[in-house]
């Protein structure tokens, strides 16, 4: 075993955290230590990016005025988007979909301006920064869980409002409100699943073999 191995031990908590992370709604109050958060950022700050394009910004809500706002530009997305799922609008309303007002911290995550000139990987795909700051939140999500502290990405708002309301220079985008704090306990199950609005597909659903649709192998 080199120094480079990871021990058992080490290796079952890596799977522990990404199967026991939930996305929390239900939040207790309290308060997140700063070198915690020090620690959940620079694990977000080490997540992988195409070219090494480092596009995640984080700005830490700490105004309770501008939380209260961002919580109410929430608030009329989550209203819009009931109407646009018809025959399900009530059963939306139902849900909770956010705990803004209620997480210890609150952290929007923009990607940068001036992404244009960052070509590698991104000539042909350029959503790859959207996707290389998506890895950085899941960093933090998972050290969040490791460190029994709770995450929320709230995705509901209008992305031109958020950005008025946090200052963005022109080209920034605003991509995802974090609600993160202590919880009184993890879901058992993701919500929206123990909540019965959808439910985990099943993997051998989703793996292929060589061309779209082939099953695979693996689930023989």
């Amino acid at each position: 075993m080199s120094a480079q191995d990871f021990t058992a031990a080490e290796t079952r908590a890596v799977y522990r955290a990404i199967h026991e992370r939930r996305d929390m709604r239900h939040f207790a109050g309290g308060a997140v230590a700063p070198d915690v958060l020090r620690r959940l950022l620079d694990a977000a700050h080490h997540a992988p990016s195409v070219g090494f394009m480092q596009p995640w910004r984080f700005i830490r809500i700490r105004d309770a005025a501008l939380r209260q706002r961002l919580h109410a530009t929430v608030e009329q997305e989550r209203v819009l988007t009931a109407r646009a799922l018809g025959e399900r609008e009530d059963e939306f309303m139902r849900l909770k979909v956010e705990g803004l007002l209620d997480a210890a911290e609150l952290i929007a995550v923009t990607l940068a301006d001036a992404r244009e000139p960052h070509v590698f990987g991104r000539r042909t795909l350029p959503q790859m920064d959207l996707a290389s700051a998506a890895c950085a939140i899941q960093n933090l999500w998972l050290a969040a869980r490791a460190e029994g502290l709770g995450m929320g990405w709230v995705s509901l708002f209008d992305p031109v409002t958020v950005a008025a309301l946090l200052g963005l220079p022109a080209g920034a985008e605003p991509i995802a409100l974090l609600c993160l704090g202590p919880v009184h306990d993890f879901y058992d199950e993701p919500m929206l699943q123990r909540d019965r609005w959808a439910r985990r597909a099943p993997l051998a659903s989703m793996v292929f073999d060589d061309r779209w649709g082939a099953p695979s192998t693996l689930f023989d």
